[in-house]
């Protein structure tokens, strides 16, 4: 499966909400080092129930658009 996602970093808490049609993913961690990409990771892995091994980064490691695949 793949899924596009617009990433909030700084967020004041982590969630995942679905609203017109797009995945918007709000993490508390700055996008510093990979840290938010890390947790967006995590709430994919609890929100899908995949093992967060199986979820890669496709494209928009530094971006705020980013492409997941599992």
């Amino acid at each position: 499966m793949e899924i596009k996602v617009k990433v909030h970093a700084k967020s004041s808490r982590s969630q995942i909400i679905e609203k017109d049609s797009k995945i918007h993913i709000y993490v508390h961690s700055p996008p510093d080092k990979g840290k938010a990409n890390k947790e967006v990771i995590k709430l994919i892995s609890e929100y899908f129930h995949v093992p967060v091994s199986q979820i890669n980064l496709m494209k928009g490691q530094k971006s705020t658009e980013k492409v997941f695949r599992w």
